[in-house]
């Protein structure tokens, strides 16, 4: 019985002379790929439309699985900001990740048309990705990050405008 009491004692005192680890690390973000696909005119009711594919990998350096949930960015070409990108639950696998691919359909706007034409007609220009994001990490919460920077980088690709 005195064994299991001073046992009991020690374990708590052995374990606060260990070194802490933070319990939580943010996954990580890189764009794996950002290309405009198309770039339409207006007409009629409808507005112009950038249409853009982004491949996103998502890496967890967590020993557990963690679900990204409620991941918002935003999109930002020179600087401008051009849209929206919201990705559906991700689920990260222990010490893993995952690539995300989304098709998304921005409007061109007067802010935003120079920063399209420029990737358009093939012309380097930075991108940044801007967002936010929920990990639901089951028993241990559901933190949220951000907003933060979750990607950067230089965007180049063919020109798909002649002029």
């Amino acid at each position: 019985m005195r064994t299991l009491l001073l046992a009991s004692l020690l374990v708590p005192l052995l374990g606060a002379c260990a070194p802490r680890q933070s319990v939580i690390q943010v996954p990580t973000f890189e764009v794996e790929q950002v290309r405009l696909t198309s770039l339409t005119l207006p007409s009629g009711p409808n507005p112009a439309v950038a249409n853009l594919t982004l491949r996103l990998r998502v890496e967890n350096p967590n020993p557990v699985p963690v679900r990204l949930a409620n991941f918002a960015a935003r999109l930002l070409i020179d600087g401008a900001d051009v849209g929206r990108l919201d990705l559906p639950n991700v689920n990260l696998p222990a010490r893993g990740g995952t690539v995300q691919s989304a098709n998304l359909g921005l409007p061109v706007t007067l802010q935003t048309a120079g920063a399209f034409l420029k990737v358009a007609r093939g012309q380097q220009t930075a991108y940044r990705v801007d967002g936010t994001f929920t990990a639901d990490l089951g028993v241990l919460g559901r933190p949220t990050f951000g907003p933060f920077t979750l990607a950067q980088g230089v965007w180049q690709q063919a020109a798909i405008l002649p002029f």
